[in-house]
């Protein structure tokens, strides 16, 4: 299994996800601060994969906080770096609930003094990764019953075992399905402009085994209406109450023609990506990238010079779109505002 993120005492080691599938490299993160960098740079990315990464982020933070300042500037320090872990990435929901929950387990902690805080949030970022591995192979089996055999299915963007801190959760559905015994082969499309289709998911598909194909993201429709698809499967990046989803930009149009072809659209999603908060997805904050990333592909200009551009990094597909989502906890079906609720408070 892919080791997304993984925690090395002094430092955070994450596989630096810009430079695939060209090379294989490792950055190691030795500060709560490069932790950030990489999350806001990209080098880690998808909403599983980034909880996890600022849950072990915050760890080493707080350990370096604990021998370098006094106790009575911790608290305030520490404050400090939740709140820059935060700002890092605006819309995936589990960077907000890794935070919270890092709080809660450094308060619970609070009266044994900052070095027994330290200990506690490195023990619950090491829990955060299992549990997400442990809710990833859930969905799987889960999202494999909805996967017939000899099924030809699209995704978009990566949602898989690179996406989170390994197996997947789309993809975790793809490799469940097959660990079933059923055929499968996957579209991928190239989910521009970072191409996480095209770069992520065909590279871990491939060391997989399982047939892969690239189409652009403008093929979609036509594969659709000539019947090659079967079912679509993406991931999400945060969850409205009412079944709204927010995912890479792109899903939205992905999710309409999947509609209007008769095909199941399915978003597969740990319940830590639910927003309870949030009633639609109307209120889902949407994070606006540097447009040099839609003018240029890599280190290339591919646009006039002085033709502006915009980078939505996410869209919102209403709820009426989503056939079902699958979660760790189970299927959920429409009404969303009665399965979710459901799932959530079981």
């Amino acid at each position: 299994m892919l080791e997304t993120v993984e925690w090395n005492g002094d430092r955070v080691r994450l596989l630096d996800q810009r430079l695939l599938p060209g090379e294989e490299i490792y950055l190691d993160c030795r500060s709560a601060g490069e932790v950030q960098q990489a999350i806001r740079g990209m080098a880690v990315r998808g909403a599983p994969a980034i909880g996890v990464t600022a849950a072990m982020g915050i760890a080493l933070g707080a350990a370096q906080l604990a021998s370098d300042v006094e106790a009575a500037a911790f608290d305030t320090r520490f404050a400090r770096m939740l709140a820059d872990f935060a700002a890092t990435r605006p819309t995936a929901v589990n960077l907000f609930w890794a935070i919270e929950r890092m709080r809660r387990v450094a308060r619970d902690h609070r009266e044994a003094g900052p070095e027994a805080v330290a200990r506690a949030l490195v023990s619950e970022a090491a829990a955060i990764k299992a549990e997400d591995i442990a809710a990833c192979r859930r969905i799987g089996a889960l999202g494999a019953t909805l996967v017939p055999d000899d099924a030809t299915i699209l995704t978009h963007c990566n949602a898989g075992a690179l996406a989170t801190a390994g197996y997947g959760t789309a993809l975790g559905v793809v490799r469940g399905a097959v660990e079933a015994g059923k055929r499968v082969a996957v579209f991928a499309d190239e989910t521009r402009p970072f191409l996480q289709g095209a770069r992520l998911t065909a590279w871990e598909l491939q060391k997989d085994g399982i047939p892969v194909t690239v189409i652009t993201d403008s093929m979609g429709g036509h594969f659709l209406r000539a019947g090659r698809i079967d079912l679509v499967v993406v991931g999400a990046d945060r969850i409205a109450m009412n079944g709204d989803v927010a995912n890479k930009i792109g899903t939205y149009s992905v999710a309409v023609l999947a509609h209007e072809n008769n095909v199941p659209f399915y978003v597969a999603a740990p319940l830590s990506t639910l927003d309870p908060a949030l009633a639609d997805g109307e209120q889902i904050p949407i994070e606006e990238r540097d447009p040099e990333e839609v003018t240029h592909l890599g280190s290339t200009r591919i646009t006039p010079v002085g033709v502006p551009a915009l980078h939505p990094a996410f869209d919102v597909t209403p709820h009426r779109y989503v056939t079902a989502i699958v979660t760790d906890k189970g299927i959920a079906r429409p009404p969303f505002d009665r399965s979710l609720r459901s799932l959530l408070f079981a």
